[in-house]
């Protein structure tokens, strides 16, 4: 097998795994979705307290396209927002502030 290094040229070969739940694993996969990042990177970049910049991309605005049309099914669903649908409130949040992130990008 075939060695393959990272983008600074540093071979990784500590695994770090834990487990989450199907809710946390779906929020998780949504945010590394929205960041445009891969997995490993996002993950790598929260748990050192780097900042996760969004560089918009078609990946990033399928993401965002997606995350809206099933974010609008869901209040379709509902009739208010309540307490209880915090995930859905943190997702809408994160995809705020990356739109208004790429808005500044086009200026």
């Amino acid at each position: 097998m075939e060695r393959s290094l990272d983008y600074k040229g540093r071979w990784r070969n500590h695994t770090v795994a834990f487990r989450v739940s199907d809710e946390e694993a779906k929020l998780l996969n949504d945010l590394v979705a929205l960041s445009g990042l891969t997995k490993q990177e996002y993950i790598i970049r929260r748990l050192t307290c780097r900042d996760v910049v969004v560089q918009g991309n078609p990946r990033v605005y399928k993401a965002l396209k997606n995350q809206m049309a099933a974010i609008h099914e869901e209040l379709k669903r509902l009739e208010t927002v309540s307490p209880d649908n915090d995930e859905l409130l943190y997702t809408l949040q994160v995809i705020a502030i990356t739109l208004e992130g790429l808005k500044g990008e086009d200026e």
